[in-house]
């Protein structure tokens, strides 16, 4: 059965407890394809958390949850499937409705393609050219949180770039990254490391990657994750 997704806005909302049904492999958010470091999967992901310094949650502050997802042609078990709504963005439904946090979605001042090979080829560019793409209604700011889950799929073994771009543009000093990814095969790839670089300061917990093609049965692996982070 389809999960309700989150509203396609960027604006922030409060979101509270309640597991909706079950949660980038043909998913939204581009993930690494089954065919490692060549496509961007966009949502594909194992149904598993994966540990990366396991970090306690900032004191202080709210909790904000902000993701890139991308529907369209996807990533299938070796195959393609249409995607309405991106994996990643089921994903981000389900957390928000576990923890009392805000979501955000990041959203790309020029659309990702539809099309599968063409949204990889992007990537790809942007990969070697070492882009930040630009972002339509950017947060104005983050000071109010103590801690961000960062979601997104994972195209080509990292997080797409547009990812940098919301990393790099807030003072993370001071607070705890999550990440979350959904993928095909690449797990959480180098977004830890990659957080780490672009927010000195922050502390990068836990993260939590998804296999895309089982977003929607992670529900226990995703509420035992959320409480060895202390957010629920």
């Amino acid at each position: 059965m389809e999960l309700p997704s989150i509203e396609r806005r960027t604006v922030l909302r409060s979101a509270f407890a309640g597991l909706a049904g079950a949660v980038v492999a043909a998913g939204t958010s581009a993930c690494t394809t089954g065919e490692p470091n060549t496509m961007p999967a966009q949502d594909t992901a194992e149904s598993t958390a994966t540990q990366s310094s396991p970090a306690p949650r900032a004191s202080g502050g709210r909790v904000l949850l902000a993701y890139f997802s991308r529907a369209g042609e996807n990533y299938y078990y070796g195959g393609r499937t249409e995607l309405d709504v991106g994996n990643t963005e089921v994903l981000a439904g389900m957390v928000s409705s576990l923890i009392a946090c805000d979501v955000h979605r990041i959203v790309a001042a020029d659309p990702y393609p539809d099309s599968y090979d063409a949204a990889v080829a992007r990537n790809v560019r942007e990969q070697d050219a070492d882009a930040r793409p630009a972002i339509t209604s950017p947060l104005p700011s983050i000071d109010q949180y103590g801690t961000v889950l960062l979601a997104s799929g994972v195209w080509n073994v990292r997080a797409p770039m547009i990812m940098s771009t919301f990393a790099e543009s807030y003072d993370f000093n001071g607070k705890t990254i999550y990440p979350v990814t959904t993928h095909a095969m690449s797990g959480l790839g180098t977004t830890g490391r990659d957080y780490a670089a672009s927010c000195p300061g922050a502390t990068i917990g836990e993260g939590l990657a998804v296999r895309g093609e089982e977003v929607r049965e992670v529900g226990p692996a995703l509420e035992a994750w959320l409480r060895r982070a202390m957010l629920l």
